[in-house]
């Protein structure tokens, strides 16, 4: 019993931290109907939905047949850095950031150290990360608060584009010019003359003295599974834009997936959708609070739009974003704040400790150094971005 408590307070941290805060607040509310309100149903339908369908993606080992594909045409140092970034940052934009991280980190890792390029792991890792977190602010489906603040504040999808497209695409220049600099046109001769396939195999084959991200279970299942899931992706999109029932898009995704690849409700992680019932819970339970309302509402429209940020540096913009939104209805500040608040501490965003871990697992005695790394440039993009925020307000 005490190691499985152990390993649920490792691994589901915020989950538990969500439970019983919703508990306690459940004592000075008791329980009554107005509870079947406080879900917002459509996030939960949406982001379940969504996350089946990555998870089938990631069991064919599609996302790592894309990374081989690109990294068979570097040459350099710094295209290979170049290449290692952009796959967060554009693939967090339809997988989310935590999902691109879960996939791409321990595979860049391996890449490095194939390639000799072990001593700039801290460095692209740190990159990736802020790739991902600023990559996946610029969608509705980037983020999993993004998709619950889309559909709290009933914002068409255009216009949530155009409001983050501005920090993405400073941030994106920003990534650029750190990798241009910090990285040289030296060329990589590790990966001269290697093809997709064998870059795959010296990757993710078993090594005893390397680290190889998770080798997917269904690595050589046909073609059509693709289309299936792009077709059902596709489903899921229409389903967050609300051209078809929220219904439909659930029973499609069961239905498909039940025929396809029952298997993968093993492995989606359900506890995100458990942590935001309980955040829900308690936000519901909070706002019938006369005093605590009162007091959360008042600092909260002070300036929504910092408190956002600031916020999100202590308790991680997830969170944050259910808070807030509980107590105000700046919408635009919100999405803003809560996305831009993922930069800065490694909690501000929950995503960064995927990073953190792999880290860490590989390097247990250098956690320090790159907690150094990590602050410092999280901390230079969030003070430009901040800036930019304020300035156009």
């Amino acid at each position: 019993m005490r190691h499985w408590l152990t390993r649920l307070l490792k691994g589901e941290t915020v989950l538990v931290v969500a439970a019983v805060i919703a508990l306690v607040s459940c004592i000075f509310v008791h329980p009554d109907g107005q509870y079947l309100g406080y879900i917002h149903v459509n996030t939960i339908t949406q982001l379940g939905s969504l996350m089946v369908v990555v998870c089938g993606f990631q069991r064919i080992g599609v996302f790592h047949a894309i990374g081989a594909n690109l990294l068979a045409r570097v040459h350099s140092v710094r295209g290979l850095a170049l290449v290692l970034v952009s796959l967060t940052f554009f693939s967090s934009m339809f997988i989310t950031n935590d999902v691109a991280l879960v996939t791409f980190v321990p595979f860049a890792m391996a890449v490095l150290i194939m390639a000799g390029l072990e001593k700039h792991v801290f460095l692209v890792v740190t990159l990736m990360t802020l790739g991902a977190n600023v990559g996946s602010m610029l969608t509705p489906i980037g983020n999993a608060h993004n998709l619950y603040l889309k559909a709290r504040s009933d914002m068409p999808t255009g216009e949530f584009l155009l409001l983050m497209a501005p920090y993405t695409l400073v941030a994106a220049l920003m990534l650029v010019l750190v990798c241009w600099f910090a990285f040289g046109r030296q060329r990589v001769d590790q990966l001269e003359g290697m093809k997709a396939k064998d870059i795959q195999h010296s990757v993710l084959a078993p090594k005893p003295d390397g680290i190889q991200p998770q080798v997917e279970e269904m690595q050589d299942s046909g073609r059509w599974r693709i289309v299936v899931y792009l077709l059902l992706f596709l489903v899921c999109l229409l389903g967050v834009a609300r051209v078809i029932p929220q219904a439909a898009m659930v029973l499609v995704v069961i239905l498909v997936f039940l025929i396809c690849d029952r298997r993968v409700f093993l492995h989606v992680d359900w506890g995100l959708l458990l942590t935001f019932v309980a955040f829900f819970i308690f936000i519901g339970n909070a706002r019938r609070m006369p005093q605590f309302y009162g007091m959360v509402s008042g600092l909260v429209n002070i300036h929504p739009l910092l408190a956002s940020i600031l916020c999100s540096q202590v308790i991680s913009n997830v969170p944050t974003s259910l808070l807030v939104s509980g107590f105000s209805t700046a919408w635009k500040a919100i999405i803003l704040g809560t996305n831009l608040g993922g930069m800065g501490t490694l909690i501000a965003s929950m995503a960064s400790l995927v990073s953190y871990k792999a880290v860490v697992k590989r390097y247990p005695h250098k956690k320090g150094h790159y907690l150094k790394v990590y602050t410092l440039f999280n901390l230079l993009f969030l003070i430009v971005l901040t800036g930019l925020a304020l300035i156009m307000e």
